[in-house]
């Protein structure tokens, strides 16, 4: 696992030892980043079910001007931290070490909002929805801005009503779906 492209290009990032995380493998990253690329330069990222850290840090990586990760490993959240400072990235990156549902409140108590947020939960999490709505209540979304999920291609994504899915990208076990607000909540 690197990092793909930008001013950390080519560093290795390590991934937390185990079964309890699933990186995004170099070629759906790379595909991912394709899409969003013009997004990324000044953008504020939000990257949910952190992992390595991986998807946050290539953002910083292609010039984002910030990132917050959530992650409530704590060998996850270490690799996370050696990550961000073997790639010297870690001035404009943010980490918590708790459960996703549990730091959406302190996000907007902090008056955060973000132009793309990616969540990458284990494949079987059940509470896809419940993040989606916590996203909404907190108002973290820019108006502008979208969420990306990375889920199994199997798993039937429910999302709340005032988003919808523009754009969905499928690879063989992996799908990607990209949520905005609907028209009217923009």
């Amino acid at each position: 696992m690197r990092v793909i492209a930008g001013s950390a290009k080519g560093h290795r990032l390590q991934a937390p030892v185990g079964l309890d995380t699933r990186p995004t493998v170099d070629r759906i990253k790379e595909s991912l980043f394709n899409i969003i690329g013009f997004d990324i330069a000044m953008c504020r990222f939000l990257d949910l079910f952190s992992g390595s850290g991986a998807i946050g840090i290539e953002a910083l990586s292609r010039g984002a001007v910030s990132a917050v990760f959530i992650e409530q490993s704590p060998v996850a959240t270490k690799s996370i931290y050696e990550n961000l400072q073997r790639t010297k990235l870690q001035d404009r990156a943010f980490s918590y070490q708790e459960d996703v549902l549990k730091v959406l409140h302190k996000l907007e108590e902090r008056g955060q909002q973000f132009d793309i947020i990616f969540m990458d939960p284990p494949y079987d999490y059940l509470l896809f929805e419940s993040v989606l709505v916590g996203i909404l209540e907190h108002n973290l979304l820019d108006q502008q801005g979208y969420i990306i999920v990375e889920h199994s291609t199997t798993c039937t994504l429910t999302i709340p009503p005032s988003l919808h899915i523009w754009k969905q990208k499928i690879y063989k076990t992996t799908t990607m779906s990209f949520l905005t607000l609907q028209e009217e909540n923009v």
